[in-house]
């Protein structure tokens, strides 16, 4: 099963305000519902990863009618469900992570250079 972990703030979710009141108080970003459900129709097994509560993101996502189910990640190893959008606090293995503040590794003298 190949795996795609997206980022949930500044990629699912807006995050206009930053964290501000640690709620999930924004809109989803453009297209990001769609996407989430082109993949997982392709066969993709998806999950959000997210430093926040797991549980408001599951809430989030209902709020804003996904139309998909969704499981709080919390023992499994790898993520391999692509009729269900997993949650997790763990990044676990996937064959791409989609995250807004990424630094795309190229060599350790660029990232050096980048800071």
């Amino acid at each position: 099963m190949k795996t795609i972990a997206i980022d949930f703030d500044g990629v699912v979710h807006k995050y206009s305000k930053g964290f501000a009141d640690g709620t999930a108080y924004d809109e989803p970003v453009e297209g990001a519902l769609e996407a989430i459900n082109i993949l997982m129709r392709w066969g993709f097994a998806v999950y959000i990863f997210s430093t926040r509560n797991e549980q408001q993101i599951q809430d989030w996502f209902a709020r804003h009618n996904l139309g998909l189910p969704t499981q709080i990640i919390r023992d499994e190893i790898f993520w391999e469900t692509s009729e269900i959008l997993g949650i997790s606090k763990r990044k676990l293995p996937a064959i791409a992570y989609i995250d807004d503040r990424g630094i795309r590794f190229t060599n350790w003298k660029d990232i050096l250079n980048y800071f």
